[in-house]
């Protein structure tokens, strides 16, 4: 079923965004990351206590490729 869209006012649109208005069939996004954080980086909430000792992150990435982006 069509979408009706009213006013829309876009600011900005940056490069690794997606502007959608109205129906879509598929969305795909053209950038990736990767992110290295050692173990308890991204606990969230109040009153966490994590007790790592000696953590180490390895970040060794023999083939370089994880996701090719084409297009």
């Amino acid at each position: 079923m069509p979408a009706k869209v009213g006013a829309v006012k876009v600011i900005t649109v940056t490069f690794s965004s997606i502007l959608h208005i109205g129906d879509v069939y598929s969305i795909s996004p053209t950038s990736s990351a990767k992110t290295y954080a050692g173990g308890g980086s991204f606990n969230t909430g109040n009153g966490i206590h994590v007790n790592l000792n000696n953590s180490q992150t390895y970040v060794n990435d023999p083939d370089n490729i994880d996701q090719p982006n084409i297009g």
